[in-house]
């Protein structure tokens, strides 16, 4: 009995379909790298260049003489010890403190009761949220004028308010020692309660509303609905805008230069405003950079402790 022969497949040249797969791939890939190329080259001009030259001028005697010689000698750490000896930079280091903890404390509280607010719908919330956005918007420098005019002692708006009042003198907002940080950190609250806003607002968003439902059978409304649901459930979000705002904050200069530049009597001066003082008024150019590291070095463990927390969310 004749055997029947099945017909023979066409043959395919081993590993053509593979190939045809890792050349698209490799295209797709290339494309990406094309996209991605100006970014990084942008990146690296402006950002990564500034931070590698500013750490090597942390450890170079760096003078305005320096530009027509080109000669920065190496001197070690000299630099670092004399800023951290000097006897302003205890004081810039605890205004620092001061200042990053008030406007963090009161960019936060009022920036999540404006979000409680407004996530209630009603009326123009639209637009009234918009409007709140405004001061976000007003470059920093320009913010920091217009509150220096309202907080003048003699002409100011608010002093000029004040004087309605009985039994009040005009305050020295500007002029006091002891009362131009708190006029400082309260600019920099209004300038930055936009922004701690605006990401709250968004997590309660993403907040089932049957989650809200759900306590309200079990009596959770009000207070208790809040401590119960709404917080654990920001909590996430607010951890990042707290780890953000003490990156953003800890390096705010245009806002002390525009109010106060620094006084009265360094009461004022931050590690960041001392640092311009140092580098674009004693042409310390080296001496600068060191401060400007040690402000450097503060943000990256927040930046640190943020990556580490954003982790462990994660993998929760």
């Amino acid at each position: 009995m004749a055997e029947t022969l099945a017909p023979a497949a066409p043959r395919v040249a081993p590993g053509a379909p593979a190939g045809r797969r890792g050349g698209g791939r490799r295209r797709t890939r290339l494309v990406e790298i094309a996209f991605l190329l100006p970014a990084v080259v942008y990146l690296g001009l402006f950002f990564g260049f500034p931070v590698v030259k500013n750490v090597v001028m942390g450890f170079q005697a760096y003078t305005t003489s320096t530009f027509y010689t080109g000669e920065a000698p190496f001197v070690g750490f000299d630099n670092y010890v004399a800023v951290v000896s000097s006897a302003v930079f205890d004081r810039a280091l605890l205004n620092t403190a001061l200042f990053t903890v008030g406007s963090i404390v009161g960019q936060f509280v009022l920036g999540l009761a404006i979000a409680l607010f407004f996530h209630r719908r009603f009326p123009l919330s639209g637009f009234l949220r918009s409007l709140i956005l405004l001061p976000w918007l007003i470059p920093m420098i320009a913010g920091a004028a217009v509150w220096r005019w309202i907080l003048d002692t003699d002409n100011g708006v608010l002093n000029r308010v004040l004087s309605v009042l009985p039994f009040l003198d005009r305050p020295d907002w500007l002029t006091s020692t002891s009362l131009a940080l708190v006029a400082v950190i309260g600019v920099n609250i209004w300038l930055g309660i936009p922004f701690t806003m605006t990401i709250l607002y968004g997590g309660l968003q993403e907040i089932p509303a049957e989650v809200y439902e759900a306590g309200a059978l079990d009596g959770a409304t009000g207070w208790r609905a809040f401590r119960s649901i709404t917080w654990p459930l920001l909590r996430p979000v607010v951890t990042v805008v707290l780890v953000l705002s003490v990156v953003y904050t800890v390096k705010v200069i245009d806002v002390i230069l525009g109010v106060t530049n620094g006084g009265p009597a360094d009461s004022t001066q931050t590690l960041a405003t001392l640092s311009y003082a140092v580098s674009f008024r004693q042409f310390d150019f080296g001496a600068g950079a060191a401060l400007g590291n040690i402000l450097v070095l503060i943000s990256l463990v927040f930046a640190v402790v943020y990556l580490r927390l954003n982790r462990r969310q994660v993998d929760e």
